[in-house]
């Protein structure tokens, strides 16, 4: 029977995306994350199905590959059929051991744990307006089991991934937001079940690092999208790189005034392995690429742009009860990145490129489900 080894050295992490198996390895090359510091470390993922959650295991899993790390990756999911799905044959490797629960949960792993990335959570906009209790209680309890877990096992670096929603709406004159910012959000606002939820979670997971020791970090993560997007995933990326691909107009069904920075799904990744490895206990970092900066409407246009060969055009379709497709109010938001650069960390992949390596991705994955 052929062993471990063998295995892990001819198992690629995504052998049916070559955009993504190409991130993956530039990840590992990446100088400024130190993946020295994770060898013969174990480290637990929650929400390892999700779009980061499977990019850092698979990151992982790539360093085991190209320089015999020896890391030992816990992925919890909810649904062993997804995650077979997500991870394919990578999971006949040994390196991988899918650990199934719910984090709503009391978490139950007997294996040490040196590290723990905890993205489980809800994503879907639509969602956190037809489950707001739901959002909220996954946020709250599912950390707190987490966080138990953490202090139950000691571990080294704990990792919470947040969101550039805790700053709510931000004043008109607000500028750069650094860490230190806080902006409005009203709580008697149904959408604010997810913005709300991602705020008390840090004050939790601040108590932890006071009370117990917890080394927690936290990851403020701008909209991230990139190589790994599921071709059917809802979020207005995608719609626009979609509407490439099956050359449709893009409809926007606001003004798209809204005004944010993106990052690219790689940087993102070399960003909280960093920040897990070298950030400081009870800190945020923001985690954005400054130079991407740009309005709804406009980046709608730029797609178009880009994929001229599609011939689509953008155009506008403003419904009555614009609540019901869970967006936020139109802002400008503006994350200053300067302390995670501080750490080390640069972006490498601009919006245009971003775009491109998205649409390239998402036809492979369109490819494998038959489409």
């Amino acid at each position: 029977m052929e062993n471990n080894a063998n295995q892990i050295s001819r198992i690629k992490e995504s052998p049916m995306d070559a955009i993504l198996q190409e991130d993956l390895e530039q990840l590992v090359q990446d100088t400024s994350v130190p993946f020295d510091m994770l060898k013969n470390k174990s480290v637990f993922v929650t929400g390892a199905t999700g779009l980061l959650g499977s990019q850092i295991v698979k990151a992982l899993a790539c360093a085991n590959r190209m320089t015999d790390a020896g890391i030992r990756i816990l992925a919890m999911v909810r649904s062993q059929e997804k995650a077979k799905k997500v991870f394919g044959s990578l999971l006949e490797r040994g390196d991988v051991k899918l650990v199934t629960a719910d984090v709503n949960d009391e978490i139950i792993c007997e294996e040490s744990v040196d590290y723990i990335v905890h993205g489980a959570s809800a994503t879907s906009s639509r969602y956190f307006v037809s489950n707001p209790v739901e959002t909220i209680m996954t946020a709250v309890n599912g950390t707190v089991h987490v966080l138990e877990f953490a202090r139950l096992k000691q571990v080294k670096g704990f990792l919470y991934l947040s969101s550039l929603e805790v700053y709510g709406t931000p004043a008109s004159d607000a500028g750069m937001i650094d860490e230190s910012y806080s902006g409005y959000i009203d709580p008697l606002a149904v959408r604010s079940s997810y913005s709300e939820g991602k705020r008390m979670v840090e004050c939790i997971c601040a108590a932890y690092v006071s009370q117990y020791g917890v080394p927690v970090r936290i990851a403020r993560l701008s909209q991230t999208f990139g190589a790994g997007v599921e071709y059917d995933d809802g979020r207005v990326f995608a719609e626009f790189a979609r509407c490439a691909i099956e050359k449709k107009n893009i409809v926007l069904h606001t003004a798209g005034k809204t005004e944010r920075s993106y990052c690219y799904t790689k940087d993102a990744a070399a960003a909280m392995l960093l920040i897990l490895l070298k950030g400081e206990d009870g800190t945020a970092y923001n985690v954005t690429n400054m130079n991407t900066r740009i309005s709804i409407a406009n980046m709608a246009q730029l797609v178009c742009d880009i994929f001229q060969e599609s011939g689509i055009h953008v155009t506008f379709d403003m419904p009555k009860d614009v609540a019901s497709f869970g967006y936020n109010p139109e802002m400008v938001i503006a994350l200053d990145a300067g302390r995670l650069l501080a750490l080390g960390w640069k972006p490498t992949v601009n919006l245009g490129e971003m775009f491109q390596r998205l649409a390239a991705s998402m036809k492979n994955s369109k490819e494998q489900a038959g489409w």
